[in-house]
């Protein structure tokens, strides 16, 4: 076959070297001239991804893989477009700004030829899919859905650093306009993706589910994540109360998690990354009454000042005392700050009067400025230490790791407290300082 895929992003480019790597020609869209320019040059335009340098640098040569920025040389032809183009969502109204893909959906529609499978991939709210991109794809190529092209859903369920691991490991969910468009959206699919064997699936295997419908697709990627949102709320609930009443959270979940019908996340000092944080707003854009999801994502956007507030309380007025925020990256191992801890942390200690710095190995200090950080060195003294990620190097760290230390909070449950005789120390959660 040949397939666009449109935006190379931490998503897109992976999943264009996956089709190729298939044996399928593939042509990457990006705005971004430095993205193609990396791309046709066989070179990851940004680091992290596990096998993505390798597979590039196989695939471009052999001709399989090449980047452009013109729809025009592109789109005709192909037998399927993907689009992974990033949606946002204002941080004030929770509304998604559909902005990026409204401009791409508009180019590839402009070029578009009959025959042609479109596959959605990026997040959206139920029902964008039929009430939003059917009618402009139609009104821009003339074209009609279910004639000349069809239109599927079918999200993107990859974490940045694995995706290639992920696509083979989650069953692929598909739901299309109509039930021949569903099933052409299965067949592109299955050409195009390997599976391993989940015996856990059973009596469904792993592989190209059937969802039945675009809604019920748009759906389910919704509904696994704000699931997550919604535990972690509760997670954070629980602790707040053990914590009031000298209980150790952790060693409960542990207990009510053995039985097999409870799965209770952890708590921390944040919920971070490009999915949890956003998607249930996305579910609230089509159901403003699932007060449940609102209760949890507004009950975790508190939980970096009420972390920060442990600072102050360990430590009394922060007025010119040096803190040092430990983590830039929204989870451990992952350079990637979307929707990170880090800023309302970092904001709430500065609101504080603090002297506020951040460290995290993944990033240079120049890097740290660029985000209005002052980039902290292990070594160097400091009053306060907050662990927002959870990097494995911070598990190593001691008393004698940040000179002059007093309190320390770990939002993130990794320390050990024998490593930290001497300083008041906080776990969100656990109870006891």
């Amino acid at each position: 076959m040949k397939i666009a895929v449109v935006a190379l992003g931490k998503i897109g480019l992976p999943l264009a070297v996956q089709f190729a790597d298939k044996g399928h020609e593939v042509v990457g869209i990006d705005v971004q001239q430095s993205v193609v320019d990396a791309v046709n040059a066989a070179k990851e335009p940004f680091p992290g991804e596990a096998h993505l340098q390798e597979k590039l640098s196989e695939l471009v040569p052999a001709g399989k893989l090449r980047a452009t920025t013109d729809y025009s040389e592109a789109i005709p032809g192909v037998d399927a477009i993907v689009i992974v183009v990033p949606l946002f969502v204002n941080d004030e109204t929770w509304q998604p700004d559909f902005g990026w893909m409204e401009a791409a959906t508009k180019s590839f529609s402009e070029h578009i030829t009959p025959g042609t499978l479109v596959s959605y991939e990026t997040t959206l709210p139920v029902g964008t899919t039929r009430n939003r991109w059917k009618p402009m794809i139609e009104e821009i190529s003339g074209l009609t859905e279910g004639r000349d092209f069809h239109l599927i859903f079918s999200p993107e369920r990859v974490l940045t650093g694995r995706v290639f691991e992920d696509l083979r490991k989650y069953p692929k969910l598909v739901g299309g306009l109509s039930e021949e468009g569903t099933q052409k959206g299965i067949e592109f699919y299955e050409q195009v993706l390997d599976f391993d064997e989940r015996p856990d699936l059973a009596p469904r295997t792993n592989g190209v589910w059937d969802m039945g419908s675009a809604e019920a697709s748009e759906m389910a990627k919704l509904a696994e994540t704000t699931y997550r949102d919604v535990n972690i709320g509760l997670a954070n609930q629980f602790a707040k109360f053990a914590e009031k009443n000298g209980i150790d959270v952790f060693k409960v979940i542990e207990a009510s998690n053995s039985q097999p019908y409870s799965h209770i996340h952890l708590p921390g000092i944040a919920v971070g990354g490009h999915c949890i944080p956003v998607y249930p707003r996305l579910y609230l854009y089509t159901d403003p009454d699932a007060t449940i999801v609102r209760t949890a994502r507004e009950a975790n956007m508190t939980m970096p000042e009420y972390t920060i507030s442990k600072v102050e309380e360990g430590l009394g007025d922060l007025t010119g005392k040096k803190v040092v925020v430990l983590g830039a990256s929204y989870r451990g191992k992952v350079k990637e700050t979307a929707f990170s801890g880090v800023f309302p942390a970092v904001a709430a200690l500065i609101a504080r009067g603090a002297d506020t710095f951040v460290h995290d190995p993944m990033f240079t200090d120049e890097e740290l400025e660029k985000f209005g950080f002052q980039p902290y060195h292990l070594g160097d003294s400091a009053d306060a230490a907050v662990i927002q990620a959870d990097h494995p190097e911070y598990k190593e760290l001691t008393a004698e790791s940040i000179p002059g230390l007093k309190v320390l909070v770990d939002g993130r449950h990794i320390t050990d407290a024998a490593n930290w005789q001497g300083v008041t120390r906080f776990v969100v959660g656990d109870g006891q300082a």
